[in-house]
């Protein structure tokens, strides 16, 4: 990835959590895919924090001069390859074949039903090789939201994503958008290693991170023995998984899942 100027950042749609207090009822439900999220500004692929993914031109053929946001994905676990992939300075490398471009949202368009229609209109006419549409489909009811979560979990999926009805796309977070796990899940920064004990004495306990916020917590679950011995770089961004929080909003029973080497050190997010 190359910097590109602070005022590029794209303004993102970010997701709320989903909670059984919200009837699913109609809402439009999708895979919550665990690639690396991508804002296609009409010439190049852009991250979160405004750099440029360097995709060869192969690759982007077919895709439009207008705003897309989507998701760099290459398969269910694949988080990291997926990483390595797209993160390559040199964008010319056969393996952006292994990768495809999945659309979920066209933000200059109008309600989120006539941006569906776009995007497949879209990319079938101008035939993307390397791209394709999200696959949206209504929910009926909590029990059904409950079965897809549960058949996507077991073929190794992250969880689902909920779109409400008629919603315009609005940057920030909205609850227009929400995400569905079985446990839930977020991101700090690591500013410290702990010491381990017993077994663990000659490398690394824990982690303490920083949430947005500013407070700490401790997180010593989820490490295998190689994570222990070569623990996460200070100052870099984690994602944990957690049940609940506690009143003071510290993460209970916490654990960690990976590195987000696709997110800038410092500046955790979505």
């Amino acid at each position: 990835m190359s910097g590109i100027d602070m005022t590029d950042i794209p303004k993102l749609l970010l997701a709320d959590c989903w909670d059984d207090s919200i009837d699913p009822r109609g809402w439009w439900m999708s895979e919550k895919l665990d690639g690396v999220r991508a804002w296609w500004d009409g010439r190049r692929f852009l991250s979160r924090q405004g750099n440029v993914y360097q995709a060869p031109d192969w690759f982007t053929a077919g895709l439009p001069d207008v705003p897309l946001d989507g998701e760099l994905w290459l398969d269910r676990r694949a988080f990291q390859r997926t990483v390595s992939i797209v993160r390559r300075q040199c964008g010319q490398g056969d393996r952006w074949r292994e990768i495809k471009y999945v659309a979920f949202d066209a933000p200059g368009v109008g309600p989120f039903e006539e941006r569906q229609r776009f995007l497949k209109d879209m990319l079938q006419e101008r035939q993307a090789r390397f791209a394709g549409v999200l696959c949206q489909t209504r929910c009926a009811d909590a029990a059904a939201l409950a079965a897809e979560l549960a058949r996507i979990e077991s073929l190794g999926g992250e969880g689902l994503m909920l779109r409400q009805p008629g919603s315009r796309y609005e940057p920030g977070r909205s609850a227009t958008l929400l995400k569905v796990k079985t446990s839930r899940d977020a991101e700090g920064r690591v500013v410290e290693h702990l010491a381990g004990r017993g077994r663990n004495a000659a490398w690394m306990g824990a982690v303490v991170v920083e949430l947005p916020d500013g407070q700490t917590f401790s997180l010593g679950t989820g490490f295998s023995d190689a994570q222990r011995q070569d623990p996460p770089p200070i100052g870099s961004v984690v994602t944990y998984s957690y049940q609940e929080l506690t009143d003071r909003g510290v993460p209970r029973f916490a654990s960690f899942v990976r590195v987000r080497s696709d997110v800038d050190a410092g500046r955790p997010g979505d």
